[in-house]
Order: C-alpha cells, then structure tokens, then sequence
C-alpha cells in the first residue's frame, strides 16, 4: 500500500500530495498540498513555483484545474498574500496624493475606523461581497464605545472602500471588486430649510451692528459657501467694475490642532459675480472697519489680506461664525437653519432669474 503523503504527479495535473502537521498539542492537521510553475523569472530565469492548499484532495484537485486552464488561456493572475489592511496602507500612501488633504484624511479616517477593525486581517483576495455587507449591516446597530452610524455615514464608508477595493482590480490583485454586489443603507436627503423672505428680513433686521454684520449679509446677497467667504482676498474684489473673483476657500485640517490652509473651491474651478453697488457698498463699509480694527489692534496686528478676519487680522475660525449664526436663527425662530442656507435663497433668485 502507497504511503498518503508520497507526492504523485500526472501530465498537465501538477502536483498534489498529502500533508500531516504535528502541532504544538501533539495533535496532527492534515491537509492537501498541490504544486504548479507559474512560469518564469524574468531575472534569473528559473522556474516560479507556487502552491495551493485544501482541507480535501478533490478541493484541491479543482482549484488546480482552474488554475491552470488560466494559465494556458494567458489570463493567470498571481495568488495575492496582501491582507486587506496591508492594502489600504499601501492605498493611503500611493493613491490618495491627487485628492485634498480634508478629503484624505476623511478617507483615511472611514478606514481606520469602521473598515480595518473588522476586515483588516482578512486576506484581501479572500475577501467578499457578503462579508462586506455583513460590515455595513453592523455598523447600523450600536457597540460597546460606539453608537450606530446614520445611513449617510455607512455610504461614506462604502464609496471609500469601493475606490480602494476598484483600485486593487485595476493593479491586478483582484478580479472583481466585491463591494459592487453590496447594498448600503439608504440615506435619507435632508430638508434643507432656506429662508424665505419674512425670515431674510427678519434676519437682516437681527444682525444690525453684529460683528459679522456685513460677513452674513455679503453671505445672502453672493450666494458664497461659507468656506469660499472666509477665504475672501482684498484683491479678488474690483471696486471700479463692481466684480468679485471667486478662486479659493478657507479650510482647516481636520485633525485635532489643525491648521488653516487656503484651497482651491469645491470644484476647483474659478468664478467672477458682478455685484449690485449695493453690495459693492458693504464690502466698503467692511473696509472701514477692518481699518478701524487694524488700528486698535496696533502691533499685534498680522496683515494677511483677508476680507473677514478676527481682531487681530487672524483667520476668522468657521466656529465662531456657526456659533453667532445659530444663536440669531434661535432668536428669529428658525433654529433649523444652517449657515450653509443662507446661500440658497440668493441661488434660488438667480436661478428665476437667468432661467
């Protein structure tokens, strides 16, 4: 009788032997061994030997079939022995350096979070569909020291893994991304709560003589994002033509301590508004009292061009202008409202406008 774990081989099959392991316990794990050459190295030229395992023969026997009927078609793809953290490491430092900052380090927080403690030791070729919906579902209940994720949240989490995932198909790692056969929550599209015209009044009214009196009303008459507003350059404004170039946004790194950085805005492209004098006119107002602030603030004064700043010429931090906001909305009974929807009602008169 042939002894189990003699190596056997037959044409075109490879090979395939049996293999008992002896483990620390004295108990023995057997399992199935089968050996090809995925050809050639191209350096030394020798003979690129790879293996396959299984718990049975004919599992074994199978997989080899399939790898080699790959092989003699040309579509044979490298077993990858990355885990699934391993290659979302390797995507954070070589994909993302296209992308902002804010944005990275959104993508890399989803991922840190929500992906890695669940998924990261998964080998990332082994990784599926169901496993990853199985991740989504999870994240919708709460946890010991975490609460459960809003369905926005947990398509976050999607898009990101998708990117990284697509990426691993497109290097060859993958095949197919498995995240494309996974269903995330829906999210529910929040209401957005303008302001209608008894509100914009009443607004108006509430902000006289406000330190960011002038900020919020160039806010309702521009249609800026908050973030394009702050970051308002002196020399992006034309006095004499009545126009204002758009080119940049104020941003803050999100991390603890983060600083501020000017950036390209949301599209990356620029834009010139002609203003009605009536705006022109409070962009003047404003320089007369950044003159006057520049002049109490003496030496501490730090000149970065800004059109809205703090009492020393600083950048005007999104908190205070959020937290002043929501305070006047509370007053004038519309708590609802973000900073963001003062915008609308300026887009919204446009749009009748120009339509």
């Amino acid at each position: 009788m042939p002894r189990q774990n003699k190596s056997r081989s037959a044409k075109g099959t490879g090979m395939i032997r049996k293999k008992n392991v002896k483990k620390q316990d004295g108990t023995i794990y057997t399992y199935w061994e089968a050996r090809y050459t995925a050809g050639y190295d191209p350096g030394t030229g020798k003979q690129i030997q790879r293996s396959i395992t299984g718990k049975t023969q004919r599992e074994v026997s199978q997989k080899l079939k399939e790898v080699l009927y790959e092989l003699d078609q040309g579509t044979y793809q490298a077993p990858c022995r990355l885990t699934v953290k391993d290659w979302l490491e390797t995507w954070e430092t070589e994909y993302t350096g296209d992308v902002k900052p804010s944005t990275a380090y959104v993508y890399r927080r989803n991922l840190d979070m929500y992906v890695v403690p669940y998924l990261g030791a998964v080998k990332l070729e082994a990784l599926t569909a169901p496993m990853i919906q199985s991740l989504y579902n999870r994240l919708l209940k709460p946890e010991k020291g975490r609460g459960a994720l809003s369905a926005k949240s947990i398509r976050n989490v999607h898009g990101v893994l998708h990117k990284v995932l697509q990426q691993a198909v497109l290097v060859g790692y993958l095949r197919h991304n498995p995240s494309d056969a996974c269903k995330p929550p829906r999210a529910e599209r929040k209401e957005i709560s303008p302001l209608d015209e008894s509100h914009v009044t009443a607004f108006l009214q509430a902000i006289q003589g406000h330190p960011h009196e002038y900020l919020y009303k160039i806010d309702v008459f521009t249609g800026l994002r908050e973030g394009e507003l702050l970051g308002l350059t002196w020399d992006c404004l034309d006095f004499d033509r009545g126009t204002l170039l758009v080119k940049q946004q104020l941003r803050r790194h999100q991390q603890k301590g983060g600083t501020y950085y000017m950036d390209s805005t949301k599209n990356s492209k620029c834009r010139v508004l002609t203003l009605a004098p009536s705006v022109i006119h409070l962009f003047r107002l404003q320089k007369v009292k950044q003159n006057g602030m520049r002049v109490k603030a003496g030496d501490l004064w730090t000149e970065n061009n800004l059109v809205f700043t703090n009492e020393t010429g600083g950048y005007l931090s999104y908190r205070t202008v959020y937290d002043c906001f929501k305070r006047i909305m509370a007053k004038i009974g519309s708590p609802a409202t973000r900073v963001h929807d003062l915008r609308h009602p300026y887009v919204k008169h446009t749009t009748k406008k120009y339509n």
